[in-house]
């Protein structure tokens, strides 16, 4: 990925922070979890933010409990304690946590705003799930709502309120409905970003805080350029 600012520990961007959880604003191209690229995680780069800001000798604990797609942006929370992490982990698996996204499409829906349910099956080996409109083997019901949230230019910007978390689920379940992301050519955008990103933003994330009880909610900034300049 070209022209790419990766998170490092000393530019990460922090929505939020106590003894418990840290939520980074994450950016395209950051990997949230180590894989075979062998690249330096986000979870490790928050670990070095966090040993060096507190004088922390030895290993430092976090706890990843949920993901985004690598050319992706937006908000993945962490726990720092081993008493959060299995809380959060709750709140991810039983959808107690209500994420928005923002998604930037060439071709505007038939609908304004809509309900979209399909059966996602993953092809592994591809890495990319297909929406299908009717069940199938081995596929599992993903559910989204959208709206048309504003005109731009060239392009329409959706916000996208997510139901269940299924793998590339508002890459594919927009592409079934004739609305690629910008940038992803994997899912049918004709053409990529130049730095590898796609327009596709983790807005916001609510859910009642796993040790302190209060209701949290993060909003993070899209990443600066022309096109998500002129969504905000």
């Amino acid at each position: 990925m070209a022209d790419k600012t990766y998170s490092t520990k000393d530019n990460l961007q922090i929505i939020y922070e106590d003894n418990h959880l840290i939520a980074i604003n994450k950016r395209p191209g950051d990997i949230v979890q180590g894989d075979k690229t062998g690249d330096l995680p986000l979870s490790e780069v928050v670990k070095q933010y966090i040993k060096e800001k507190y004088n922390k000798p030895g290993n430092v604990y976090l706890g990843v409990a949920h993901r985004l797609d690598r050319p992706t942006s937006g908000i993945v929370v962490f726990a720092k304690t081993s008493k959060a992490l299995p809380r959060l982990n709750k709140l991810f698996a039983e959808k107690e946590a209500k994420k928005t996204y923002w998604a930037v499409v060439k071709n505007s829906p038939e609908k304004h705003e809509d309900t979209l349910i399909h059966y996602m099956k993953r092809n592994t080996k591809q890495n990319k799930s297909y929406a299908n409109r009717k069940e199938v083997p081995e596929s599992k019901k993903a559910i989204l709502d959208y709206r048309i949230l504003k005109k731009l230019e060239n392009f329409y910007l959706l916000e996208v309120d997510l139901k269940t978390g299924r793998h590339h689920q508002i890459r594919s379940q927009l592409t079934a409905i004739g609305c690629p992301i910008k940038g992803d050519l994997k899912y049918g955008f004709d053409r990529s970003n130049k730095d590898g990103s796609i327009h596709l933003h983790a807005r916001s994330l609510s859910f009642i805080h796993p040790v302190k009880k209060e209701m949290l909610e993060l909003l993070a900034p899209p990443p600066h350029d022309v096109i998500w300049n002129a969504c905000c």
